[in-house]
Parts: structure tokens; sequence; C-alpha cells
């Protein structure tokens, strides 16, 4: 099998921050940031992120500064709107801010700031930086509306670190930010390619590249191996990294593979998925004539095949 490279960063990769790590933990320097006029604020709603543009089909991400962040500007000791530095962007301090509470957000940040949608449904075609930063404000806020309380002892837990560690009142475990990796494959045989279908998927007839999580103990390309096998039946030999793509969606990081098909019979698990086939590329070029739709353009999963099918 051909190695095949990735042509170009996925989408919700290449952020332009500089996240900064050492500044976490310097109070007086966060809080001089929080109140700073240029400290720019990416607001998120109930995991929904402000994007404007949407209604001419050219969404851009709003950061919000100045004077159009004062209603929503968190003080750095209160708890009452969670916030969490994200980095530096040409020098000036980024802060996520979660306003969940709120019924009516765009009260907060203006009406003319855009909307708070998905990010999944925004349909970026390709990596941008603001799709980047969106995505990360997006997966640590989801993170820290998940872990306030203690998974040792069940005690209330405190934000540290500016927003990365949130910290046990009780025992003082500590708590950091959750990402589950998973393997997401597209295992091809000669000139064919193995995609499924599963019941959560958004249309009927969508086929896409096999996908699972990674278990305690075990290697990606074990990984790979055995969601092929259980969801399948096909043996798979060889393993390739293509790319990796953050996916907030509440909290994975897609390590993207192709891997050769040993086998041909199919066994579908369908605990998990409703069909498995094998397609030609000429189906999946012509797969609309074919009467069956892949994967949307901002996933790696259609990156991967996109790269494949570039390959041969």
């Amino acid at each position: 099998m051909t190695l095949i490279r990735a042509s170009r960063p996925n989408v919700y990769a290449a952020s332009p921050l500089d996240r900064a790590g050492a500044r976490r933990d310097d109070a007086a320097w966060i809080a001089a940031s929080l109140a700073a006029p240029e400290a720019l604020f990416v607001p998120v709603w109930r995991n929904r992120n402000l994007i404007a543009g949407l209604d001419d089909g050219r969404p851009e991400a709003v950061y919000l500064a100045g004077d159009a962040a004062a209603a929503l500007r968190p003080e750095p000791d209160s708890g009452a709107r969670p916030w969490a530095f994200l980095g530096l962007l040409d020098g000036a301090a980024v802060f996520a801010v979660d306003l969940s509470a709120a019924e009516e957000p765009l009260s907060l940040v203006g009406e003319a700031a855009g909307g708070f949608v998905d990010l999944r449904s925004v349909g970026w075609g390709v990596a941008r930086p603001e799709a980047a930063v969106l995505a990360h404000a997006r997966g640590l806020l989801h993170w820290r509306a998940r872990h306030r309380f203690c998974g040792v002892c069940g005690a209330p837990c405190e934000p540290r670190s500016a927003g990365h560690v949130m910290r046990c009142t009780g025992c003082n475990a500590e708590h950091f930010p959750r990402t589950d990796p998973a393997v997401i494959m597209l295992i091809t045989r000669g000139d064919r390619a193995l995609l499924g279908h599963s019941q959560r998927f958004p249309r009927a007839t969508m086929y896409s590249t096999l996908a699972g999580f990674v278990e305690p103990g075990e290697s990606v390309e074990e990984a790979v191996r055995r969601e092929v096998a259980e969801e399948a039946g096909i043996a798979v030999g060889e393993v390739w990294y293509h790319s990796s793509q953050p996916w907030p969606f509440p909290g994975n990081i897609m390590l993207g593979c192709y891997g050769e098909g040993l086998s041909e019979d199919i066994t579908v698990d369908t605990t998990e998925l409703t069909d498995v086939r094998w397609f030609s590329r000429a189906q999946i070029r012509d797969h609309k004539t074919e009467g069956f739709h892949l994967p949307r353009g901002d996933s790696i999963a259609w990156r991967l095949i996109e790269d494949w099918l570039a390959s041969g």
C-alpha cells in the first residue's frame, strides 16, 4: 500500500494561538489580562459558538473586546461565569467565557454580533485558524461544566490555573482537561475501500469510515485492527498514520489512519452499524449517482477518503 500523506490541515486544527501555558498560574498577569481593553473574549453558550456571516454563507468567528466585551468580562475570582485562558493571539490574551446561565445570550453580546450555533453546522470546508479557536473554547468549557465535582470524593471543585485545572475542595485532588483518543480509519483492499453506515448518522444514505475509542493499554495500531474486526469482521494488516483532528463534540482527538484489509468477507456488528460495504474508487467518486452520501467536509473521515481518491 502506498503511503498517503495529508494534503492539508484538518478543520479545527492549525490554531493560531500561543497557549502560553507558563502564564496560567501567574494570577496577577491573568487578572491584568482580563481587565485589559485589548483582551479578546470567545463566548460559548450551551456548547454553541458565536458566529457571524451565516446568512450570506461567509461564516466568521466573533471575538469581543473593549466596550463590546464589558457585559461578559468575568471577575478573576468569581465562579458566576466560568472562563478560561486560551492563549495569546498577536500578543492579546484570549479567554473563553461560558454564558450558559443566560437565557438570552445575545443581550450580552449584541444581536449584531451574530448568533450562537453548533460549530458542526457551520460547514467549514477547509481549516481556518478561527475555527480552531472556537473548537478549543467549546471543548475546554464543556470539560469544565462536566467536572464541577471531584471524581475521587464527590466534593465540589474549584478552577485553578486560569481554568485548566479543577481542584477538589475536599481531598485536594487535581483534575485536568480530558481528551479521549479515538481512531478513525479507511481500510482499503486494492481499489476498494471499506465504509459503513450507523443509525447515528444524520443521513440515512450516508457511508463513512469506521471509528472507535482507543482502550486502556492499547496502541493506535491495535485499536484500528480491533475496531475493524469487531465492527466488520475484516482482518487488518499494516496500519499507516495520516493525520489527527481535534473533535470537541464533546472532547475527542481523532487519530486518522489507513489500514490494509487482509480479508474480504464482511460480518456486520449490528449493535454498532447497520451496514458495511466495500466501495470502489469509481463508486465513491460517483457516490450521488450510486445513491449514497459521504461524510461532511469538516470531518477527518472525508479527508481520509479525499486523499485516498487522489492517490489512485
